[in-house]
């Protein structure tokens, strides 16, 4: 590896480090060169977040998306240099090139932030599943191209499907948690039809349920939505070599105790960001380091119980 691509993946890691706590905690458990690659994937999609969530008009929103696309445009043609002045595309390019990612899905994200930056609401679950497979699900088939699947693994034609759904509980634990700040933000994610069944129609604006609402109940129902889309995804546990295997199950194990406490307490999630401690990650780090998940998940895929 030249001293440039070095260096470039040095700063993606650094801006993983700092900026995704969750995620980090995960890939640390990867070999350098799969942590490199997540790092830079990591990279590429937090600017394209920082764009989305950005304090600029939507039009040059608009516009500073497109022009990511026409990097990874450069990334795909194979036209970034190693001492391309920047870090992001040049790491990028680099683990491209030494894995087999699906350069799609990043579009498939700048698609979908262009979608917040449209102030696209969703009306039914199916709906929001596009939003959350743009958002989520590819990544979850990006990193898919990074682990790669054990040799002879049984069912692993199915792996990237398992991984899309992982990814679509992550996003929407995600959407759970943030459902205050989203609303300050002026976002509304959760589907129209969800929300008025439980009569949270008004939104998320105040420390408290809107009157005579049954917020208890929305949590709840979305819950139980996440908590199927983690059973499905964690089929694909058993598929994945050790230490592929731990980085999947720590980083899913964290935002399923996620779950766990907004569940417990669901207007939490009115008062401020719901987060785990770092000794509880750590655990849940460690956990998955020892395999003891995808054994779990192995039992009970083949009792037909997941």
């Amino acid at each position: 590896m030249s001293a440039p691509v070095q260096a470039a993946y040095s700063y993606c890691e650094a801006v993983t480090g700092q900026q995704a706590r969750n995620f980090a905690y995960g890939i640390r458990l990867l070999p350098a060169e799969k942590r490199q690659a997540m790092s830079a994937l990591y990279a590429f999609s937090r600017r394209v977040d920082d764009i989305g969530d950005g304090e600029l008009e939507p039009e040059t929103k608009r516009v500073r998306l497109e022009s990511t696309r026409t990097l990874l445009d450069r990334v795909r043609d194979g036209a970034v240099d190693d001492d391309d002045t920047d870090p992001v595309a040049v790491a990028l390019a680099d683990a491209a090139r030494r894995f087999p990612l699906p350069l799609e899905g990043l579009d498939e994200l700048i698609d979908g932030v262009l979608m917040d930056v449209r102030g696209a609401t969703y009306e039914t679950w199916d709906d929001l599943k596009i939003y959350c497979r743009c958002v989520a699900g590819a990544i979850g088939r990006l990193s898919l191209g990074v682990f790669g699947t054990e040799p002879a693994a049984p069912g692993a034609e199915r792996a990237a499907e398992y991984a899309d759904t992982l990814g679509l509980a992550l996003q929407l634990t995600n959407i759970l948690r943030d459902v205050r700040e989203d609303a300050g933000n002026g976002r509304t994610y959760l589907p129209a039809d969800d929300l008025a069944k439980f009569g949270c129609s008004e939104g998320f604006h105040r420390a408290t349920p809107p009157p005579g609402s049954d917020f208890g109940g929305l949590i709840h129902f979305e819950v139980r939505r996440a908590r199927a889309l983690f059973a499905e995804g964690y089929r694909l546990l058993p598929m994945l070599d050790r230490r592929s295997g731990a980085c999947v199950a720590a980083m899913a194990g964290i935002y399923r105790r996620l779950l766990d406490r907004i569940e417990r307490d669901p207007e939490a999630v009115l008062r401020g960001r719901v987060s785990l401690p770092g000794h509880e990650k750590a655990y849940v780090a460690v956990r998955g380091l020892s395999g003891l998940d995808a054994r779990y998940i192995s039992r009970r895929t083949a009792r037909g119980r997941v």
